[in-house]
């Protein structure tokens, strides 16, 4: 006979919340009277998911001794809710064993789990539209509806990321066959990627790439042009999308990118100067001081014209939260119709943590904000490039090449992150350190200090080294790059440079 709860019904008035406590009892007991069931129904669902407090508990409890390899049944759980009041309120542990007088719940276990689960969520989602409208209505304090309607939208992508364990879980053959794909796109891109390109080829044969769901960052101090290379891998990575898509590339075959980059330092205009500057090979310094030619402008409206179409995507809100950033890149995602396949952060320490973690100190929170940039990149399964600063201990060293130490604030950014680059640009550092200019009647050796230093300026100048500090996919190592400070950009370099070797 079928399990019949007196459970209290709503007052009159009261809106009767989605539930099926019914469902819920069937599956109680067939997950007692079948403990290999229950150890599937284990992985489905939560505590929380059951409407019914003590069907929770009791979910609870079965879960705690199946961890323990025991037997989950009417008598070994008793013991556990002698002293429970809401199950004295159902007639005391006896009431275990009433669950199991049904076996309908061995029939239809999967779809009663299934439907508690979904009734949960709609539980779930009553619960955001009145916290919506509580809020909504409440304007006792600075009223910011941004603010409110990007908590929503962070709320609703909980409800709805809830209990995606059962996706996420992929058998060898799903798994091996993924690889596979991989595999024959870098076989088939033409440069061994397996990843969306940087557009530098000696960058894409040390890494492969930028892989999906991967956190890299890029790291330097000031001045070594972090944000410029960032900035070039994003614009090669549109313009690869831009061109493959006019040529009539399956978009699953292209190895460009639509790209975000937020850019909470610089200007939306800003990185499009320099973009344009690096196109038209115009320096932009000119561009902004005005000081070009006719013919340059002409170039400069080419570019413009050629890159009207470009997936490149510029937020450039100041202070923004990881969790305003996220939910930013999801709706984002939304409007790209899921195509939106790069992100860029310039730069991680820019973004703030929550209040809580604000509160536990800087290093708690970069901590934070380490994390959920690595959790962004699974979510939205995309390469996310962070850039970070240093810590000021490189410029006490000889050598100024930075390592992982020198990652400012915490180490969780080197442990969250599967990449760690460093841009070096030891130019920088020569020209720094010019002795006194010689002139007519100065001793030799100014002469001879000055002759030196232009040398050794000679001998780096303009050159850059990607150090990779990092690589879960591959061996660390170094790349040699070839940068032009007036229109910021990097390029692959050719040459006989040699310098320490970083293996």
């Amino acid at each position: 006979m079928a399990t019949q709860i007196n459970f209290p019904q709503p007052a009159e008035g009261e809106v009767r919340l989605p539930q099926n406590i019914e469902a819920e009892a069937a599956l109680l007991g067939a997950m007692m009277i079948d403990n290999r069931l229950a150890d599937d129904m284990l992985e489905r669902l939560e505590p929380d998911h059951f409407y019914e407090p003590v069907h929770g508990r009791i979910f609870e409890k079965i879960r705690i001794l199946r961890a323990q390899d025991m037997l989950a049944n009417p008598v070994t759980l008793r013991p556990m809710f002698v002293e429970d009041l809401g199950m004295k309120e159902l007639g005391g542990p006896a009431y275990l064993a009433q669950l199991t007088g049904s076996g309908a719940g061995l029939i239809g276990a999967k779809q009663f789990a299934q439907q508690i689960y979904d009734l949960a969520m709609l539980r779930s989602l009553v619960t955001v539209g009145r916290t919506l409208v509580d809020r909504a209505t409440d304007t006792s304090e600075a009223i910011d509806p941004r603010k409110q309607i990007e908590l929503a939208e962070e709320e609703l992508f909980r409800v709805a990321a809830d209990g995606d364990s059962e996706n996420a879980v992929k058998s060898f053959a799903e798994a091996t066959t993924l690889a596979i794909q991989m595999a024959d796109r870098a076989l088939n891109s033409g440069g061994h990627l397996s990843g969306i390109t940087t557009g530098l080829d000696s960058i894409n044969g040390k890494i492969g790439g930028l892989h999906r769901s991967d956190l890299l960052i890029l790291a330097g101090r000031p001045g070594m042009g972090k944000t410029s290379l960032a900035t070039n891998i994003a614009f090669n990575a549109a313009r690869r999308w831009m061109d493959d898509m006019n040529a009539g590339i399956a978009p699953e075959k292209s190895v460009g990118a639509k790209v975000a980059f937020f850019s909470l330092e610089m200007s939306a205009d800003q990185l499009a100067t320099r973009i344009l500057a690096e196109q038209s090979r115009i320096s932009s310094e000119a561009l902004r001081m005005g000081k070009i030619s006719k013919q340059e402008f002409r170039q400069l409206a080419e570019a413009a014209s050629d890159l009207q179409n470009l997936p490149l995507y510029i937020d450039d809100t100041a202070g923004l939260s990881i969790s305003a950033l996220h939910t930013r890149v999801r709706r984002l995602q939304r409007r790209l119709g899921n195509q939106l396949g790069f992100v860029v952060v310039d730069y991680l320490q820019l973004l703030s943590g929550s209040a809580k973690a604000s509160g536990d100190g800087r290093v708690q929170e970069i901590s934070e904000i380490s994390r959920g940039l690595k959790n962004l990149a699974k979510d939205m399964n995309v390469p996310v490039l962070a850039l970070s600063q240093l810590s000021r201990a490189v410029e006490q060293r000889e050598d100024k090449r930075p390592q992982l130490s020198d990652l400012r604030e915490s180490g969780s950014i080197e442990q969250d992150a599967d990449m760690v680059l460093f841009v070096y640009r030891e130019d920088y550092y020569v020209a720094a350190k010019e002795p006194k200019r010689a002139t007519e009647g100065d001793d030799a050796k100014i002469f001879e200090d000055h002759a030196k230093w232009a040398m050794d300026m000679e001998r780096v100048f303009g050159l850059a080294e990607l150090i990779v500090a990092k690589q879960r996919h591959g061996a660390t190592g170094k790349v040699t790059l070839r940068f032009e400070p007036e229109i910021t950009r990097f390029s692959d370099y050719v040459g006989d440079y040699s310098s320490p070797s970083y293996e």
